[in-house]
């Protein structure tokens, strides 16, 4: 059974400083999020879906620490939430190798002094995990596939075990058949370790297949929340069946 909350978003308005448009001041700021409540249990995947420019990845953002800049409260029952980008190849240093990128967590972890040893067999652990060779640990991001690239993010978002994974639309850059092997490998990371996984995508038929609970945003707002198998069943907002019915679903 799921036991508790893991994540309780309440009254949520993100906001950010206007830099580009001619039109308004520059000391304007503009609103992404409003008033964006919900709670994420223990051990669940929650799927964020809606269009581009919904605020899905601004909701994300602001979960792990990088939008700062909002009113509302978030409150998460583990610390240091880890995240996992969409473009697999911007989020690594191309100079470092793939064996530096995964230990660096631990070389900054604050709250532990890790050994030369317990690194060692933690980024052992974290390849098996991700199913990838320990050869590629002296390789360079552009020497790997975009979708090794992308099991490579995985295993640096979990070196330090987070309570909490968020995986920002992180199969869209894939291909369809490399998309399905790093969409099970997180149904299995997340069956074996019971983490708890944001899922965003805009793509509803991924969502289905990999979610618990499903929230539908649109426009900085939540339009629709519930369990993904009721929503796409019956839907009770327009958008949201206007979403499924673009995807085909029903």
């Amino acid at each position: 059974m799921i036991e508790s909350p893991v994540l309780r978003v309440k009254d949520l308005n993100v906001f950010y400083k206007n830099n580009k448009s001619r039109f308004f001041s520059k000391n304007k700021k503009i609103q992404a999020l409003f008033d964006v409540s919900f709670e994420m249990e223990e051990g669940e995947v929650l799927a964020i879906a809606g269009e581009s420019g919904s605020g899905k990845s601004t909701l994300a953002r602001a979960i792990v620490g990088i939008n700062k800049d909002y009113t509302g409260q978030i409150w998460q029952k583990y610390e240091n939430p880890q995240m996992v980008f969409q473009d697999p190849y911007s989020s690594l240093n191309p100079s470092k190798t793939i064996g530096w990128l995964l230990e660096e967590p631990l070389r900054v972890d604050k709250k532990k002094k890790w050994s030369r040893r317990e690194i060692d067999d933690r980024v052992k652990e974290i390849m098996e995990e991700i199913e990838l060779p320990l050869s590629m640990l002296g390789r360079y991001p552009a020497q790997l596939s975009g979708g090794q690239r992308q099991r490579v993010c995985i295993g640096i978002a979990l070196m330090r075990s987070p309570g909490l994974l968020i995986a920002d639309e992180p199969v869209s850059a894939l291909d369809v058949t490399i998309q399905a092997q790093v969409l099970e490998l997180l149904e299995n990371l997340h069956k074996k370790h019971g983490i708890s996984i944001i899922f965003i995508s805009h793509d509803l038929r991924v969502v289905y297949k990999i979610s618990d609970h499903v929230m539908i945003m649109k426009d900085g707002h939540v339009v629709e929340y519930g369990d993904t198998r009721s929503v796409y069943k019956a839907p009770q907002h327009p958008y949201t069946g206007q979403l499924l019915k673009a995807a085909g679903i029903c």
